[in-house]
């Protein structure tokens, strides 16, 4: 996956003013740049922070809010009121800000020197209430933000700080997303339908279809030396099954599985698409639903979501952007079935083929066996389970009105006993707060059976995402009751259709 954090940044805002003069300033420049200095020393930060010069009045604030919106290389800002910044003066500027903004309270002393402090002190280090002067105008504007408190040294401080960032680069990077739909969705199935002009509105995600033959003729016009150079790497790389490699009986099922991969592969680069969909039900002259084709691409970044479901197509590539660089991995995921033994409650989570690799750090096996839909022939996967670990799954849903995002945080673990006859990837988890409450909550939301499971991006990266992009989203955790749970439904509707008539 190409690193989406390359030539993305975040530019630092600090407030004061010309009451102080100009000795104050610099002190107040040099105690910003360590503030910046700071933050960029975590590992956990995804990119530069970059400071940016003084803030004093309200024509330079309206122009540096207008330079970041037109600046591609900023996903955000970062604003601070070292000094007292009085907030009318950013009224211009963060009305006309169209990019993430986090708010971090802070200063840039950890402890109070108390047996020095004097009044000169206490008129430079007064972000106590500099910030609060800030905080009311942007809540009297209205203005989405993300707040943060503490030293910028610490690292909850600094964690807080790197996951808005990556969520911020994760709606940026939607704002140009093009989704590639081979044909339509499943028939008859409601979920993974929705409003695409709606989702381009409010997400900017570019979504349009092409014919299956379109890609049909791709695969046919794949060059055989292309397939050998894959099939030669699928072998240094996987356990691949026997009758799969060369010389076995089945080898060229998985020369066409590779003939499908460099086609698509091609197909998504020329239309410069990082997200896709298919379904069994259009298959068109396809000799087998795409398998280990969809897998590959996944673990290289690309959002992609069964039977047309782009919703999660769109899921999968945020998780992936969100979770670039971190332990773990992203993938379409499907609640199959339970096991309901007392004690034992669980999730096996799967679909027909389509689970991405980058869920597991163990060598996947490349495998062949027959699927019963689809009438084509039998198609080539891997196998592997999930690794255990903590992870959520997030639907999206279309609930007419808006857009609705349902997350679960999960425990992942190992499968009670081997399956030694579901040959495909799958994972297994026990839903917080049990499965019972979860499913309940789930079911009462709306959410997909279809989702998003993400090991790498966790369940805070999602709450600054839908922060950011002023979405719905209702969280089903540890603390999570199905009482508390549907108030909280009933709470958003009305206050989602409210605000939602204003605009």
């Amino acid at each position: 996956m190409d690193n989406p954090y390359l030539n993305r940044k975040v530019w630092f805002f600090t407030g004061s003013q010309d009451l102080y003069g100009p000795e104050v300033l610099l002190q107040v420049e040099e105690q910003s740049r360590q503030v910046v200095a700071a933050l960029n020393a975590s590992a956990e930060m995804p990119f530069e922070i970059e400071w940016r010069p003084i803030l004093k009045d309200r024509v330079a604030i309206q122009k540096a809010m207008i330079d970041a919106n037109t600046d591609e290389s900023v996903v955000g800002v970062i604003a601070w009121m070292h000094t007292f910044s009085p907030a009318k003066m950013w009224i211009l500027g963060l009305d006309a800000l169209a990019k993430p903004l986090l708010h971090l309270h802070t200063q840039a002393n950890e402890a109070l020197p108390w047996d020095t402090i004097d009044m000169d002190f206490m008129n430079l280090n007064q972000a106590a209430h500099g910030d609060r002067e800030f905080g009311y105008i942007v809540s009297r504007l209205g203005k989405q933000r993300k707040v943060v408190v503490g030293h910028a040294s610490h690292a909850d401080v600094q964690h807080k700080v790197a996951v808005w960032a990556r969520a911020a680069t994760g709606a940026a990077e939607l704002r140009t997303l093009k989704l590639t739909r081979f044909g339509d969705n499943m028939r008859n199935v409601a979920v993974t339908e929705g409003d695409k002009t709606e989702v381009e509105h409010k997400l900017g995600v570019a979504i349009n279809t092409w014919g299956v033959n379109d890609l049909v003729a791709a695969v046919e016009a794949v060059d055989d030396a292309a397939v050998d150079a894959l099939v030669a790497e699928y072998e240094n790389l996987y356990d691949v099954a026997d009758e799969l490699k060369v010389g076995g009986e089945r080898h060229e099922s998985l020369r066409y599985a590779a003939r499908q991969e460099i086609a698509m592969r091609g197909f998504l680069e020329t239309g410069d698409s990082k997200a896709f969909t298919d379904t069994f039900e259009d298959l068109g002259g396809l000799r087998q639903l795409p398998g280990l084709a969809v897998q590959r691409l996944m673990a290289d970044g690309y959002g992609f979501g069964g039977e047309g479901d782009w919703k999660t197509a769109i899921l999968v590539r945020l998780a992936k952007v969100m979770g670039y660089g971190l332990p773990g991995g992203a993938s379409l995921m499907e609640d199959y079935t339970y096991e309901l033994t007392p004690g034992k409650q669980k999730i096996l989570g799967a679909h027909m083929l389509e689970i991405c690799p980058s869920l597991t750090t163990s060598k996947p096996r490349i495998e062949i066996h027959q699927l019963g839909i689809g009438d084509r022939e039998d198609p080539v996967r891997f196998v592997f389970d999930t690794d255990p670990g903590v992870g959520v799954v997030v639907a999206m849903s279309d609930m007419r009105d808006r857009l609705r995002l349902t997350a679960n945080v999960v425990d992942i673990v190992e499968p009670d006993a081997p399956l030694p006859n579901l040959p495909v990837a799958r994972a297994v988890w026990e839903p917080r707060p049990n499965l019972s409450t979860s499913a309940e909550c789930w079911i009462h939301a709306g959410a997909a059976h279809h989702t998003a499971m993400s090991t790498a991006a966790g369940l805070e990266h999602f709450e600054d995402f839908a922060d950011i992009v002023d979405m719905e989203l209702v969280v089903i955790d540890e603390d999570t009751t199905t009482r508390g749970f549907v108030k909280e439904l009933r709470y958003n509707a009305a206050v989602r259709k409210f605000t939602e008539g204003l605009r």
